[in-house]
């Protein structure tokens, strides 16, 4: 299983390409690596030059660009602009060559460093590369070239409901998960650990995004087992986080998997109260897989259908709680439909367990200790994957 990053294969520099118009007129970014001074860098700007970030591959931590040009000399400037307060920045002045850019890099005091330039151009990933890691390479080199050369950390071995884990984490963000070592054959740990240690890496990848929106960011991710069977599991994963903006965050996301086939579930792979064939739409944190199938389809089922039917489940299980207002600034307000449009959800002995949504001004709503539908009733409404229920 992939422990690390140091099996990726180096950059092979793109060489003997003549400079041209076409990278303006690309409507995506374009990657360079090379160095600052004699610090190697990985520098993306935007098709029009107008903004871009690079990093140090010694500490991976984003500066933001901004960019404009003069003639064929495109100028970045460094520094996030909208907490500046007219602060003085260092420049980057880039002119082009035939297989990228060179240029200097100048301090506000007047110090100045070379900077040399080449559009990367990453090699195939190896056959047994983590699926995740491929779409970074095909379609966000930067992340890629990022985590290249990390390892993650080994922690705790426990065993969880029969199932041995090892847990391991990335030390710079403190992110973590586990991996199945025992408990299921080997094909469906291969398929299982994919996608656990997947999400371990897009949580790093996060980490470092969050930092590049905001210098005084936070971001702390945890994750724990909640239910594994020869069937299913379900995986917390909690991240409290501050990008910028007026306010920090929390997401408690599950992570729903079919163990026989390594996928992930979405609650109409397990739930279907429509009408017709139902629908599989993923609301991926990965930013980089698209999800099969109509987003407005999905949205209008899950307010219109879904939410509807289970209001009316859970006043029948829960009347008390569903109906019973907070005291205090937090109307909870359980029976209303938007709550249950798109809850987060997983697996337990019970039945599957519902937390409502709601926006930030209300989380403490949303983590409820009921709100679980017994397996008898979700039988009675199969989703779209033949999965054996308790």
């Amino acid at each position: 299983m992939f422990k690390g990053l140091s099996s990726l294969a180096g950059i092979v520099l793109l060489v003997c390409l003549t400079f041209s118009a076409m990278l303006w007129a690309d409507s995506g970014k374009q990657v360079y690596t090379g160095t600052l001074a004699k610090m190697p860098i990985v520098l993306e700007v935007s098709a029009d030059g107008s903004e871009g970030r690079y990093f140090y591959q010694k500490y991976r931590k984003d500066l933001a660009l901004s960019g404009s040009k003069e003639g064929e000399t495109l100028v970045l400037e460094e520094g996030d602009q909208r907490y500046a307060q007219d602060k003085p920045f260092p420049t980057i002045r880039l002119q082009p060559k035939s297989d990228g850019w060179s240029g200097k890099w100048t301090s506000p005091d007047g110090k100045i460093l070379k900077v040399e330039l080449q559009l990367a151009k990453l090699p195939p990933v190896p056959a047994d590369t983590l699926p995740y890691l491929v779409r970074l390479h095909d379609k966000a080199p930067y992340e890629y070239l990022r985590l290249k050369g990390m390892k993650l950390t080994q922690g705790k071995t426990e065993t969880f409901m029969g199932y041995t884990l090892q847990w391991w984490s990335e030390p710079q963000s403190n992110a973590e998960l586990f991996e199945v070592v025992s408990g299921y054959s080997a094909d469906e740990r291969k398929r299982i650990n994919q996608q656990l240690m997947g999400r371990l890496w897009q949580e790093v990848v996060g980490y470092y995004g969050c930092f590049a929106n905001y210098a005084d960011a936070f971001y702390s991710q945890t994750s724990q087992p909640l239910w594994m069977t020869p069937n299913v599991m379900s995986v917390r994963v909690s991240t409290e986080y501050f990008c910028g903006g007026a306010y920090p965050d929390q997401i408690n996301a599950s992570l729903n998997l079919d163990t026989k086939t390594g996928k992930s579930l979405t609650l109409d792979d397990v739930l279907w109260v429509g009408q017709g064939k139902p629908l599989h739409y993923e609301e991926n944190y990965d930013a980089y897989i698209s999800s099969p199938g109509s987003s407005d389809a999905y949205s209008e089922y899950r307010t219109k259908e879904l939410a509807p039917w289970l209001v009316a489940q859970l006043l029948t299980l829960y009347p008390e709680q569903m109906t019973d207002t907070a005291e205090g600034e937090n109307d909870c307000e359980y029976g209303e439909e938007d709550r249950w449009s798109f809850p987060s959800w997983y697996f337990t002995k019970q039945g599957i367990k519902l937390d409502p949504a709601f926006p930030h001004v209300a989380a403490v709503c949303g983590n409820v200790s009921w709100g679980v539908l017994p397996y008898s009733l979700i039988k009675q409404h199969p989703g779209g994957v033949a999965i054996q229920l308790p």
